[in-house]
């Protein structure tokens, strides 16, 4: 087993999860700046896209920060040799780690065989996560997923993904039927933990799903036992989020709007011609929750164009405010 970054990280280890449209080269820095975890991953990019023509659309994706430091490259598809020379790719890019996922629940992700399809097909995900491992190098490689497709199967799903010995596997804790519309189960982890030990197991757990807090997962690694906790959306609008020096109630309006001000002006200088701008409305929106006047200055915000019309819109409502 290639450990790499991962055998020097503390427990329980805290992460960021990959979310597809707003954990970008933009925003990432940003968490990296202000409260930064153990390790980051970028959003999941297609093997088969980057083995294409299209190559070059899609490596803004894989943009990172030297402040991101340990940064993996999550990756998504479901054919095993575009994984390998895509791995080779995260090699040549010096990513420090790379994640396969195999939980995404998009439908257009599980009609080319990938993402939480891939739960229904545990010979090819074997043979997966090989090939990213031979093209992999050095390279640690992991996996995410979920409980599993229609039911929970965690153990006999989980039992399939330790015999490649992946450094860690990360648990969605509700199966892709599920989606959303259910609590995580978080006793399912603690079941995910046990598996693993007594498979005697070398593979990090870590669980995922519903984690409100820093404290909060900090608790729930303690319930389960799990080696750490990914926390996906209380980073919206909140970089902080990983800070322990920081309480939400310490973060006054006007910081929250500077950094609303900063991300926006990153984004622009990362993306511009590459991205539209509009993206940035749902992160807008996350920052701006629980203001006085909130509705008006988020109908103000999504008309801006560009990070001018944002510092003119934060200027605004400052003057409003005084």
């Amino acid at each position: 087993m290639i450990r790499g970054f991962w055998e020097n990280l503390n427990r329980p280890i805290m992460a960021m999860a990959p979310l597809a449209g707003v954990t970008d080269a933009a925003f990432r820095p940003l968490i990296a700046k202000y409260g930064k975890p153990d390790v980051l991953f970028t959003e999941f990019v297609s093997c088969d896209g980057l083995c294409s023509v299209g190559q070059d659309r899609l490596l803004p994706d894989f943009w990172y920060d030297e402040s991101e430091r340990p940064i993996v490259a999550q990756i998504f598809g479901s054919r095993p040799e575009n994984f390998l020379k895509t791995a080779q790719l995260c090699v040549e890019l010096g990513f420090d780690g790379i994640d396969i996922n195999t939980g995404c629940p998009d439908r257009n992700v599980e009609k080319q065989g990938a993402g939480s399809a891939l739960i229904k097909n545990p010979p090819l995900m074997k043979e997966i996560i090989r090939a990213t491992m031979e093209g992999a190098g050095d390279l640690p490689v992991s996996i995410k997923t979920r409980l599993g497709y229609s039911e929970n199967i965690i153990g006999e799903w989980l039992a399939h993904l330790l015999e490649e010995r992946p450094v860690a596997v990360t648990i969605h804790a509700r199966t892709r039927a599920e989606m959303s519309n259910v609590p995580a189960r978080w006793d399912a982890i603690a079941d995910a933990v046990r598996v693993a030990r007594e498979m005697k197991s070398e593979t990090l757990i870590l669980g995922n799903g519903d984690v409100k807090s820093l404290e909060h997962a900090h608790q729930l690694a303690e319930e389960t036992g799990a080696d750490g906790v990914m926390i996906g959306r209380g980073i919206f609008g909140n970089p902080w989020l990983f800070n322990r020096d920081v309480l939400p109630q310490d973060i006054s309006p006007n910081q929250r709007l500077e950094v609303m001000l900063e991300h926006a002006r990153h984004f622009e200088e990362k993306f511009q011609g590459r991205k539209r701008f509009e993206v940035l409305r749902r992160h807008f929106k996350w920052y701006v929750q629980g203001f006085d006047n909130a509705k008006t200055l988020r109908v103000a915000l999504m008309a801006a164009q560009n990070a001018d019309d944002v510092a003119t819109i934060v200027g605004d409502y400052r003057a409003s405010a005084e």
